[in-house]
């Protein structure tokens, strides 16, 4: 019997951070033992608000693969692949895209947000039509799961309604899949804001170097009603707590540091030097499988080839199926041909 499948991925726009391990990444490495796993390299979609200067793209997506296997994901296990390698992804987005109205995609809340985050006055049809993209990219492997950041789940609010509308309209061609969400739903960033963002660099990356991982919880952001270390501190929305409780293994101390933080009998460096020794040592497997992948110069590219021929694959087959459906299928046999 066939194991369900599985479909998540990220925009090959840098190294990925702790935010992104806790909200996805996580669940990722626990899943591949029990679903079939699709991890794509979004490029396509990095366009949508990166367009001018693409010659580190190469880079980034080497950077994102690397990352992808130091944390565990296994590529005998799962399928990573590159999203501008399967053209046929396009063809059903198109076909989606007249199924969803333009009001419904301008509800879309993290369509507000980046736009806000980017300083972006008006939205390109490729940003608007984002979540339709995506909803081909889950359905074209027939994913019936997908792990996401919280902020991602209105997007599979937008697949759930795409895949019941093409199903009541042509017959049961697609999953209705249902959205994962992290145990930590968004990790806030260093400097207190609501999420951890490469765009507004408050993140600690999983490749930051202990003397950058000091540096950045240093000066992170804490309670700003503490004045005094001898001033009662406040647990609630403070991020140097919040990452305690994530990474630090060490439970007794966690409790006791935020006993003692309440009853103002422990400064903020203290509290800080804690987290640091704590990331660093939760970082430091990861990074040391991060130099061992980098340095096999030919594994990124044998993945990627190897992923996304498979990838391509599974689209041939739900474009014909789709086709079929909605009986797009005419003089299909006459155009055929031997690739």
């Amino acid at each position: 019997m066939e194991r369900p499948r599985i479909l998540t991925g990220d925009r090959p726009t840098g190294r990925l951070h702790l935010g992104h391990y806790v909200g996805t990444l996580a669940n990722r490495v626990r899943l591949q033992d029990t679903y079939q796993c699709f991890f794509i390299i979004a490029d396509l979609h990095m366009l949508t608000t990166k367009y001018e200067y693409l010659a580190e793209v190469g880079r980034d997506v080497r950077e994102l693969v690397l990352d992808y296997l130091a944390v565990g994901i296994d590529p005998n296990k799962s399928t990573t692949y590159l999203q501008s390698q399967v053209p046929e992804v396009t063809e059903l987005a198109t076909i989606f895209s007249m199924l969803v109205s333009v009001p419904r995609l301008q509800r879309v809340p993290t369509l507000k947000e980046v736009m806000r985050d980017l300083r972006i006055g008006t939205a390109s049809l490729g940003l608007l039509s984002y979540p339709v993209l995506q909803a081909a990219d889950i359905l074209m492997v027939r994913a019936s799961l997908v792990p996401v950041g919280k902020d991602q789940a209105s997007h599979v609010e937008v697949t759930r309604e795409i895949a019941q509308r093409f199903n009541a309209l042509y017959g049961d061609v697609f999953p209705v899949p249902e959205a994962l969400i992290g145990d930590v739903p968004t990790l806030p960033g260093t400097n207190g804001t609501a999420k951890m963002s490469k765009s507004l660099d408050n993140a600690i990356y999983l490749a930051d170097d202990p003397g950058t991982v000091q540096r950045r919880v240093m000066g992170m952001y804490t309670d700003p009603t503490r004045i005094h270390s001898t001033d009662p501190g406040h647990l609630k929305g403070n991020p140097v707590f919040i990452y305690h409780d994530v990474f630090n293994p060490n439970k007794a101390e966690v409790a006791e540091l935020k006993a003692r933080y309440r009853a103002g009998k422990v400064g903020d460096v203290e509290v800080k030097r804690r987290l640091v020794e704590a990331l660093t040592a939760f970082l430091a497997p990861i990074q040391e499988r991060r130099r061992q992948f980098a340095e096999q110069p030919s594994l990124v590219e044998a993945i990627l080839r190897q992923g996304s021929e498979l990838a391509r694959q599974e689209a041939r087959r739900t474009l014909v199926d789709a086709k079929r459906a909605m009986g797009l299928d005419y003089f299909s046999a006459s155009f055929a041909r031997d690739d």
